[in-house]
């Protein structure tokens, strides 16, 4: 079962010059599933629909709406009990570059070096942060994939934000960990560096991913900012 799901708007959504959304769904039966499609759908109609201007405010109160909207329904149906999901949303204006995050899905940025942009919401992410453990032991942890923070996961919800400058040659990689726990960054980023064709890095990287064991669905957008190409999902 793909619990993972992907949106990806070139154009305008609401006051939002683009938008691009990438969730990685949890729990039993077809809850995970569920969860990730239907954040992303809340997202977008929320998005779609806000009298906001700032991206920060237009993205927050979307994940907040779509974080009440998961548990809400949760508690409707026993099948969809306890689920939620991860989400990693970005939008572009000119050459700076939104994102909010919460839990573990992830955006890069590849230009003359390769940077996490977006910090991971999980146990043992936490644990590096600490200091306690390495970030070399932290990819074999057998907690590795409990997350700290999702949407659907309280009625409290943090989002993390962070404004990102864009230059000429810069690409954006968001992803969940499905492509993150079989290959390290370093691994991602000369696959990306060595295919200037977008589409053949990311099949590519599924292809290493999946090599590697490939233990969990894997999902890519991958986009050049100022190339007149479409952004490619995989």
């Amino acid at each position: 079962m793909n619990q993972d799901y992907v949106y990806t708007s070139e154009t305008p959504v609401g006051n939002l010059p683009n938008l691009y959304i990438l969730a990685d769904g949890m729990g039993g039966h077809n809850a995970g599933d569920y969860a990730s499609r239907y954040t992303v759908e809340v997202i977008v109609a929320s998005v779609r629909n806000s009298s906001g201007q700032s991206p920060v405010s237009i993205l927050r109160s979307a994940i907040q709406e779509a974080n009440q909207a998961v548990m809400e329904k949760a508690q409707t149906d026993i099948d969809l009990e306890g689920m939620g999901t991860t989400v990693v949303v970005a939008t572009q204006s000119g050459q700076e570059l939104c994102v909010a995050n919460v839990g573990d899905s992830r955006l890069y940025l590849a230009g003359s070096t390769f940077r996490q942009i977006t910090k991971d919401h999980s146990y043992v992410q936490e644990m590096v942060r600490r200091g306690e453990i390495s970030k070399e032991a932290a990819r074999t942890h057998p907690d590795r994939n409990i997350i700290t923070r999702a949407v659907g996961g309280g009625r409290a919800i943090e989002v993390d934000f962070f404004e990102v400058g864009l230059a000429e040659g810069d690409q954006i990689l968001m992803c969940s960990d499905g492509l993150t726990d079989m290959l390290e960054d370093e691994e991602i980023f000369e696959i990306i560096k060595e295919n200037q064709d977008v589409q053949e890095a990311m099949d590519e990287l599924v292809e290493a991913a999946n090599d590697y064991g490939g233990n969990d669905n894997i999902t890519i957008i991958l986009t050049e900012p100022f190339s007149s190409g479409e952004v490619k999902i995989c």
